[in-house]
């Protein structure tokens, strides 16, 4: 009788106080997941997003069904609202510390693009190079797809040679196996040596 009493007593704080703050965990962890489903759907990756798909389906029907058992409680409807923007930031570092995927990053220059290039073929990444018409006159464009992971090394390479570059980043859905190479530990040590002399 004395813990019913008890419990009775802590009915306030637990609708005020707890279930705000599950509501706001929820929606962190649903909309996160949302974030991360997006990125592997844009991807290709099925598996990855249906698996995600279910659970933040999951989650959100946890969050509304308690925000539904008491529609009058405000600080569950300011906890749904916090916890789907805290969500979305989070999703957006998660998103970025896994960089999955490939771009293509495309190059536009006046100049000579030769040392540019040849950098880049060095460091063994694959360059395609077009003579083009621009607003001023010729221009060269360059392309070249990547892993994510490696757009920070490549962008300082094109500001070391060619720093007045116009240059584009895009997200690719699918590339095919013949224009890319597989990773290497050598491969790896080699670029790493490359980006090093930038610095």
């Amino acid at each position: 009788m004395i813990l019913l009493n008890k419990l009775i007593s802590l009915e306030p704080y637990f609708q005020f106080l707890v279930v705000p703050c599950l509501i706001f965990i929820a929606r962190i962890l649903d909309v996160s997941m949302s974030t991360i489903r997006i990125m592997f759907v844009l991807g290709g990756k099925k598996n990855y997003a249906t698996l995600l798909g279910f659970f933040e389906a999951l989650i959100w029907i946890v969050a509304i069904g308690q925000i539904m058992k008491d529609i009058t409680n405000v600080a569950a409807y300011i906890a749904y609202a916090g916890g789907f923007a805290g969500g979305t930031f989070v999703g957006m570092l998660i998103e970025e510390k896994l960089a999955v995927g490939k771009v293509i990053i495309r190059i536009i220059t006046g100049r000579k693009a030769d040392a540019l290039i040849h950098f880049l073929k060095t460091a063994e990444y694959g360059v395609t190079s077009v003579e083009a018409d621009g607003h001023d006159g010729k221009v060269n464009v360059i392309y070249t797809v990547i892993d994510r992971t490696h757009i920070e090394e490549v962008v300082s390479v094109i500001r070391k040679f060619n720093p007045k570059a116009f240059y584009t980043i895009e997200n690719m859905r699918f590339v095919s196996d013949g224009g890319i190479r597989k990773e290497r530990p050598k491969l790896f040590r080699k670029r790493r040596k490359v980006h090093e002399e930038l610095h």
